[in-house]
Parts: structure tokens; sequence; C-alpha cells
């Protein structure tokens, strides 16, 4: 329709448990690699590898930081997005650091981070 905004169908609750789903598969990923690495260098070669580190991690960014901007238009609260976007904050931090070394710690700390912020959001949309 034109001069007419179409809603999306998707709840933000449901967007932000996607997110939250994501964000916890960043982490096993995360863990994962670090695991594997430690246990089978050929395993963490394609694991660890910086571009599926950095696909996922943007990728991951992206969603997240529509379903906060949903959820302020859905319910009005700032906090949730506020938690969020420093998550999100980290996690373009640890994509600008070099792969290895301490840039784990920070997506891990950042996806957490994020990961609250949806939770936040969730219980904000209910």
């Amino acid at each position: 329709m034109p001069g007419a905004m179409m809603q999306m169908s998707i709840p933000t609750s449901r967007l932000d448990r996607i997110a939250v789903g994501l964000s916890g598969l960043c982490v096993v990923h995360c863990v994962a690699t670090a695991v594997l690495l430690g246990l089978l260098a050929s395993a963490g070669g394609f694991l660890g590898s910086p571009v599926i580190h950095e696909v996922g991690l943007t990728l991951a960014m992206i969603i997240g930081a529509f379903a906060l901007g949903r959820g302020i238009l859905d319910h009005g609260f700032m906090m949730p997005s506020a938690v969020g976007g420093m998550g999100l904050g980290v996690m373009a931090g640890a994509l600008s650091l070099p792969h290895g070394g301490n840039e784990p710690i920070f997506t891990v700390v950042g996806v957490l981070i994020l990961a609250l912020g949806h939770r936040l959001n969730a219980m904000a949309s209910d």
C-alpha cells in the first residue's frame, strides 16, 4: 500500500529469542573452537577461521540491533537496548582485534551482555 508502512509479523519477543539463540550459538562456537584448537589443530583450522568468526559475529550484531530497535518501538523502554548496545559495542571491538589472543574473551563477554539485553527486551515485551 503506498504511503502506509507495512508492519513486520514477527513479534519483538520472538526476534529477541532468535537473537538469544544466535548469541548462544556464538558462545558455543567460541568455546568449541578454543577446545578444538587445544585438542585438534586440524579441526581448529576450519572452526577457527577468521571468516567464520567475522561473518557470524556480523550477522548476530545486525539481527541483535534490529531486535533491540524493534523493542524500543514496541514497548518504549530504553534500558534493554542500552544494555544490548553495550554488548554490541564489545562485539564490534572484538572484531577489530587480531584473531586469537584476547579476541575470543571480548567476543564471549559482548555476546553475553547482548543476550542479557535481549532477555530484558523480551521481558519488557511480555
